[in-house]
């Protein structure tokens, strides 16, 4: 039977680091069926989601514990159980705004506030081209259940979007 193991780490950025996080995964004999990892700042992030038998998951975990040990990473781990799949069709918003604060909690909440799903989030910090401004951008996947009206919900984004003075996009996911 097949478990699953969600592994967070975090470190100073270095070369190589992937490769000893893949290797402890790997060598233990699990697969890596998703991850994100992203360099922020003078710092290495990664997510993964590790899936194996019950025996190779327990020598994953051993293996990471000892990765922990030997370098400064702090890794993180928690058994986890497959998604159930849902009839919610996955819908692209990117938003670009001049930096300012809230922008993540404004467009969290129009989303909670309707009860959707954030799926996927990534956010980006830099400066125009021309101008130099300070800019924002937010990219997202929010999962839209088939019961929702998908044009009352991009009209009501929209507007809230002109509110905030965010210029965004709302359209279904390529699949």
């Amino acid at each position: 039977m097949e478990k699953l193991l969600a592994v967070t780490a975090i470190g100073h950025d270095r070369a190589g680091l992937v490769r000893d996080l893949s290797e402890a995964v790997t060598g233990a004999g699990c697969n890596i069926q998703e991850s994100r990892m992203i360099a922020l700042g003078s710092e290495f992030a990664t997510l993964m989601l590790v899936s194996g038998n019950w025996h190779a998951v327990g020598k994953a975990r051993d293996r990471l514990g000892r990765l922990q040990q030997e370098s400064a990473l702090t890794i993180t781990l928690r058994d986890a159980e497959q998604r159930h799949a849902n009839a919610a069709a996955p819908y692209l918003v990117d938003a670009v705004t001049l930096d300012h604060e809230g922008i993540v909690l404004g467009l969290s909440g129009f989303f909670a506030s309707r009860g959707l799903e954030i799926a996927e989030l990534n956010t980006r910090r830099y400066n125009a081209p021309h101008t130099g401004a300070a800019m924002f951008s937010v990219q997202m996947t929010v999962n839209v259940p088939a019961e929702v009206h998908t044009g009352s919900l991009r009209e009501e984004f929209m507007e809230y979007c002109d509110s905030e003075n965010l210029d965004a996009v709302f359209e279904p996911a390529q699949r």
